[in-house]
């Protein structure tokens, strides 16, 4: 991305302007320094490994649990989808995103699943002592872009098509085939049934988004790691050149019933991991999502929860991270699957700060937060590039179309409780 420009514009007035300024220049929201940058690229590598399961089991649910009514073992992974390749990684890749790693699930991944914090133990004593990976946050993830539809894409409406519904029948009738009770169920209730397949298509759509995500995370910590990244902006960029790279991926549901593929979503409808999958994520999870129960009444009466969807921001780059860092709360599951692991130069740096060991989820949290500013920031850019002009354009004009296109997006920062303020000291711990 070029950052110099030969055509001036005048400074901008906007409230946050030199946050416009510095995306102007090829930046991010983020300010580029050493303490950002390694909290940033550490915090991709301990989200990528749970993230490794995440996705792997997301389209296990999807694909293979489907409509148990009794989903007891959901979370239990088999070793088929522990193995199962990714596809940007490992030397059979459609795509090697992730250079050095291995198409399999990560070694740091299956050692805890082995051991978890305690001990080596039966796998069922590890999950009822709550001592594995929280897919809770997964799922918390995929309803939000269940219940925010409408965020972009064609995938949402397929959802109602005459050949959507068509094959869920044809799926929900493989799969209870023999027990006349479920087909009696969806005899009487086939709405019910249909939106359950619904729900189970974005479970596909998250797990497909993150076998990308993954992989591009851990390559750049390993590029950190050999100093070939160096700044905010050289790791923004490798963000929006990926989201470039995979923007026309797949995005699909299929199932597996007794041996046969049930084409719930074929690939051949032609949805993209960047119009489907990316860009409805980013305005869910990131911007939108939902109160946090605990933490808002959902008694209408209070008034405490926004009377129209348009004005929910409880994402990641609004939230505080000191009410929300309690247990049961998605946000924190996430915040403790990663905690596991921490690259050692993270570990060591919040040893010296605030109240160190004790409050290392509360850091962790912040420096998420840092680090999804700056995912926020290469989606900004990339639709920038995608739908405006370049950086370095000679046109005052297209320069001030993309001010106007930067300050547009920045708006959105200009409520209290966002944290884009924060960001901009190191203070903010």
């Amino acid at each position: 991305m070029t950052i110099a420009t030969s055509t001036k514009l005048p400074p901008s007035t906007h409230e946050f302007a030199p946050v416009i300024h510095r995306l102007e220049a090829g930046g991010a929201m983020l300010p580029d320094t050493p303490e950002n940058l390694m909290q940033i690229i550490g915090l991709y590598k301990a989200y990528a490994v749970p993230m490794d399961f995440y996705w792997r089991d997301l389209l296990y649910i999807a694909e293979r649990v489907f409509l148990n009514p009794l989903p007891a073992f959901k979370y239990f992974l088999p070793q088929e989808y522990l193995d199962l390749h990714n596809h940007y990684a490992g030397e059979d890749a459609d795509l090697r995103i992730w250079q050095k790693g291995a198409a399999t699930a990560h070694p740091e991944l299956l050692a805890f699943m082995d051991k978890g914090e305690t001990i080596k133990m039966p796998k069922l004593l590890h999950h009822l002592w709550h001592d594995r990976i929280n897919m809770e946050f997964a799922e918390a993830c995929m309803q939000a872009m269940l219940w925010h539809r409408g965020m972009g894409g064609k995938f949402e409406g397929y959802l109602d098509t005459p050949e959507y519904i068509a094959a869920c029948d044809r799926a929900i009738k493989a799969y209870f085939q023999g027990n006349p009770a479920m087909l009696g169920m969806y005899k009487l209730f086939p709405e019910m049934f249909i939106e359950q397949v619904r729900q189970l298509s974005y479970y596909s759509n998250l797990g497909l988004f993150w076998e990308v995500m993954a992989p591009v995370f851990f390559e750049m910590s390993d590029l950190y790691d050999e100093g070939k990244i160096t700044s905010v902006p050289e790791a923004m960029n490798f963000l929006v050149n990926g989201i470039f790279a995979v923007a026309g991926r797949p995005i699909y549901h299929h199932v597996y019933i007794r041996g046969e593929m049930y084409e719930i979503i074929p690939k051949s409808c032609g949805f993209t991991w960047l119009y489907e999958a990316a860009l409805p994520y980013v305005e869910a999870v990131f911007y939108r999502t939902a109160p946090f129960r605990g933490t808002k009444s959902y008694n209408a009466q209070a008034k405490q929860v926004p009377a129209e969807q348009k004005d929910f921001h409880y994402g990641i780059l609004y939230a505080d991270v000191f009410p929300v860092g309690t247990a049961g709360i998605p946000p924190t599951l996430l915040m403790q699957d990663m905690l596991h692991f921490l690259p050692p130069y993270l570990v060591e740096y919040y040893k010296n700060y605030c109240r160190g060991e004790q409050d290392t989820l509360i850091q962790l949290g912040v420096s998420f937060q840092r680090s999804m500013y700056c995912v926020t920031s290469a989606v900004i850019q990339a639709l920038r590039a995608a739908l405006l002009y370049p950086l370095d354009d000679s046109n005052p004009k297209h320069l001030q179309a993309n001010r106007a296109f930067f300050e547009g997006q920045i708006d959105r920062f200009k409520r209290p409780e966002a944290r884009l303020r924060d960001i901009q000291s190191q203070d903010y711990r």
